[in-house]
Formats: structure tokens, sequence, C-alpha cells
């Protein structure tokens, strides 16, 4: 579960004071699907990475599964987002000269596992998204989407509490989006918690809620 209470985020730049997040208070169910929207510059990367804790609110409060993370000092917090949040981001963000398996593994190798382990667990993530025969294809062996379910299996190997998606179709085309958002899903079929950032209002039905933001502002958050 996560909870948000009076979420803000301001941006200062000498005279002038941007305010990305204003006042957001809403919840996600553990297990839930939530899409986030809104035009360009709305604010949905910001409210992304304040609760993947990748950046500090400038106040209010973050709880997730009981725990006030915004409390954390910079270690813990570090330490949190490793062992219990994933990401996938619309760059890939790949290493190009290892197989798409050893950048799966490596999250596990910086966490000490073994060789043999990590690459069990790489294996297993990625049959999930459907890449089990490009075990050892590098990512220039890779189609878009296959490089991009790569970086969901590498975000999904640590089996996180919640998946944290920036823009993850943003830059594909149709029929490849289509295809990574079915590995989602799968995922989601599977319990996993989803907080998805996209600009796509068809892309956003595959949630069970959407939170609809404008200047900031939480405008709508409705049942899909």
């Amino acid at each position: 579960m996560i909870i948000v209470k009076n979420l803000v985020k301001k941006f200062v730049n000498g005279d002038t004071t941007l305010i990305a997040n204003n006042n957001l208070s809403f919840e996600v169910a553990t297990g839930e699907f939530l899409s986030i929207i809104g035009r360009s510059g709305s604010g949905k990367s910001t409210l992304l990475y304040q609760l993947g804790l990748l950046d500090h609110p400038t106040s209010g409060e973050i709880f997730i599964d009981g725990v006030n993370v915004t409390n954390l000092y910079a270690d813990a917090r570090t330490e949190y987002r490793l062992n219990n949040l994933g990401y996938v981001f619309q760059d890939y963000a790949l290493i190009p000269t290892l197989t798409a398996l050893e950048n799966v593994s490596l999250p596990l190798l910086m966490r000490g596992f073994s060789l043999d382990k990590a690459y069990k667990k790489g294996k297993n993530a990625l049959d999930k998204v459907g890449l089990g025969s490009k075990y050892n294809n590098l990512p220039s062996m890779l189609s878009g989407g296959e490089q991009q379910r790569v970086s969901i299996a590498r975000a999904i190997v640590n089996e996180p509490r919640i998946l944290f998606a920036d823009e993850p179709t943003a830059n594909l085309d149709s029929e490849t989006s289509k295809k990574v958002l079915e590995s989602f899903m799968e995922l989601h079929s599977m319990g996993q918690t989803i907080i998805m950032v996209t600009h796509e209002k068809e892309f956003a039905k595959i949630g069970d809620k959407t939170l609809e933001l404008k200047d900031g502002n939480l405008v709508k958050l409705s049942q899909n």
C-alpha cells in the first residue's frame, strides 16, 4: 500500500519558483496498477521520481507498506530502492557490451548474489517477459521493444514490491508498444504493483486506475 499525503515538489531558480507537484494526496493498493497521465510539463515524471525515492519532495509524506520513506536518510533510501523497488525508463539504459542475461543479472551481482544464482533468477525474469530465447543477445542484436523488455526483466529480477515505469513506450512504434504493455499486464496479473507514467490515454486504460495531472495539480483519479 502506498499512501501519499499533501505531496509538494518545488524547483527554485533565482527568483522563480516552479511548483511541479502541488499538494497531492492519494493511495495505491498493493497489487494495483496506477497509470499517471497529463500533458508535457504537468508533473508526471516528477511525481514518479518522488514515489520511487529517486528524488525528495519539498514537503508532504509518502508511506510504503507503513514505512514513512520521506524520513529515510540517504543510505537507507538507497538500500530501500535496491531491495524493494524496480524501475523502467524510456531510454532502456542497457549496457551495450553486456548480453541480455548479463544486463538483467547485474543488479543481483551488485547485491552479492553468486553468479549461478544471479543467472538463474535473470533467466526466470527474461522468461517472464517472453525473451527466453534471447539470453545471449547483445542490445544491438535486439529490437527496441526487446530492449525495453530486457529493461523490464532487469527491473523485476529483485522481485520488487513496486515497479515504476516512466514513459516506457515513448520510443516505440504502436505495435511494439503493445507488446511491451502486454508484459506489464502479464506481470500485473501475477500481483505486481505497477505505477506507470504515459502520455497515451489509450495505454493508460490497461491500469486499474488513472491519475491525471495538470500544472502539478491532481485533476482526476478514476477507475478504468
